[in-house]
């Protein structure tokens, strides 16, 4: 089988070089630098978890009128991989206070990047830029979400294991002392954190509990995954309540973005990260005050 080159971008998503694309964007945000000091800072942050819906529920926001998104894309990545660039930096992807006033005086913007949650250094850093946004946080079944993590990984150049269950393996030796080096080295990025958490990424519980030590519980909301992909127009509304945003004369139309399958798991390997996730879903529980459904006996689902 040819291995793919590192890094490289696949076709589902994008067709423009990388670098291209990238000196565009940089082009695009230098110009907005201009005049950064009239641009606020975001309102909200949809901080994860990956492969969670994040980026659907981003697209239905961006389509509310008092809604504007982040600028030239939807994830800005400040406070995880971009956190060397300056605050200024970080304001250029935001509308002007004019562009925010003439889409009315309850307008918000946001940003989506799904890495946050899972950062060593995100809840950190985001309460110390905006320590006030509202913070939206989907969940999914970790056994489902770890499966469509590798899927994507794997897709898109960054993952070289050739099955689940050998990244699963992997994991923790590429894991091994990578969190402990970035909280002592704050400009240390760790590939193989970002990219192979496929496990790590789905114990959701001390992701929340160091968010909830930052910051107000009343400023996170959380979403099920399964039941917004069930019934996204509810869940739709509960942001709209959460940012204090009316329902707009036209709903969007509500169908999935970014979606991959999630299907071909094998048994054995479901069972495995099963057992893996039942203290941390356990804990979720209690943290959220709420059962899920995918910690019944027959609540687990490819969806």
């Amino acid at each position: 089988m040819m291995r793919r080159e590192r890094g490289a971008r696949n076709d589902n998503y994008s067709r423009v070089p990388e670098p291209l694309a990238d000196a565009v964007k940089a082009a695009y945000v230098g110009a907005r630098m201009l005049n950064a000091g009239s641009r606020p800072l975001p309102d909200f942050l949809i901080i994860g978890a990956q492969r969670c819906g994040t980026t659907s529920l981003y697209r239905y926001l961006a389509q509310h009128p008092q809604v504007i998104g982040a600028a030239p894309s939807k994830g800005v990545h400040y406070f995880d991989v971009n956190h060397e660039r300056s605050l200024r930096w970080y304001r250029a992807h935001f509308p002007t206070r004019r562009r925010r006033d003439h889409a009315g005086s309850a307008a918000v913007t946001g940003e989506a990047s799904p890495y946050y949650v899972f950062h060593p250094h995100g809840p950190d850093r985001v309460r110390a830029a905006v320590p006030n946004a509202g913070l939206i946080l989907m969940l999914r079944d970790p056994v489902v979400r770890a499966f469509s993590q590798y899927q994507q990984e794997y897709a898109r150049g960054f993952e070289d294991a050739e099955t689940f269950e050998r990244a699963l393996d992997l994991e923790p030796g590429r894991l091994a002392g990578e969190r402990e080096r970035m909280l002592a080295d704050p400009g240390y990025d760790s590939r193989a954190l970002q990219h192979h958490a496929y496990a790590a990424r789905g114990e959701y519980a001390p992701q929340l509990e160091a968010w909830r030590a930052r910051f107000d519980p009343a400023q996170i909301h959380a979403i099920v995954a399964e039941e917004f992909f069930a019934d996204p127009a509810a869940a739709y509304r509960g942001v709209l309540d959460f940012l204090g945003l009316p329902m707009p004369p036209r709903p969007p139309q509500f169908k999935a973005f970014n979606a991959r399958p999630a299907g071909g798991m094998a048994a054995e390997t479901r069972e495995r990260l099963a057992a893996r996730f039942a203290e941390p879903n356990r804990r979720l529980e209690k943290l959220l005050g709420r059962r899920l459904a995918w910690t019944s006996p027959n609540g687990s689902s490819d969806g």
